[in-house]
């Protein structure tokens, strides 16, 4: 069976703009951390560039692992049909189930690791006064670029339509009845 419809995202065409995307919401995190919280301030230490880099890794390995939480938990798919990875080829990390799942849950699948590493640790970040953490927030909104463009498209088909996410590439697969796997 064939899909109706493939949402398929374009990496060469949506880097820049998540490029772009991701400067205007770190400059807009610092003004309102500067505004609502404290003066920014600029200080390099050991400590703090491996605080960084290190939460970062630590919050895309976590924005990856949600989504696997999402397909078990709103998905209903079995553990043992996820698969987590590196595709080092295309630079990126990726996250999926080899089960189809109904499009409002696969919705649910994809903004569940904003809230949790995007949305939570900036307010984190605002509520304890951690600079750092507010804008690793700014960057891992950014980081859910492709995700929210794919719900964007979901948005459009019917919430009883059957979404196969595709293992290799960013790519959804949509069907009006539960596609035939190949086993």
């Amino acid at each position: 069976m064939e899909p109706h419809k493939v949402i398929d995202l374009n990496l060469e065409e949506i880097a820049p703009k998540a490029l772009w995307f991701n400067i205007v919401l770190v400059v807009a995190f610092a003004l309102a951390y500067q505004l609502f919280r404290e003066p920014l301030s600029f200080g390099f230490s050991l400590f703090g560039i491996l605080y960084f880099f290190g939460g970062y890794a630590l919050l895309i390995v976590l924005h990856e692992l949600f989504h696997l939480i999402g397909f078990v938990v709103f998905g209903k798919v079995s553990i043992s049909s996820l698969q987590y990875g590196l595709n080092l080829k295309l630079g990126i990390a990726y996250a999926t189930s080899d089960r189809p799942v109904k499009n409002r849950a696969t919705r649910a699948v994809l903004l569940l690791p904003f809230w949790m590493t995007a949305v939570l640790p900036t307010v984190i970040g605002f509520w304890i006064g951690d600079q750092v953490l507010v804008l690793l927030g700014a960057m891992l909104t950014a980081g859910a670029f492709g995700d929210f463009l794919m719900y964007r498209e979901l948005r459009k088909e019917p919430n009883e339509a059957w979404i196969l996410d595709d293992p290799k590439l960013p790519r959804l697969h949509v069907y009006s009845s539960y596609p035939p796997l190949d086993e």
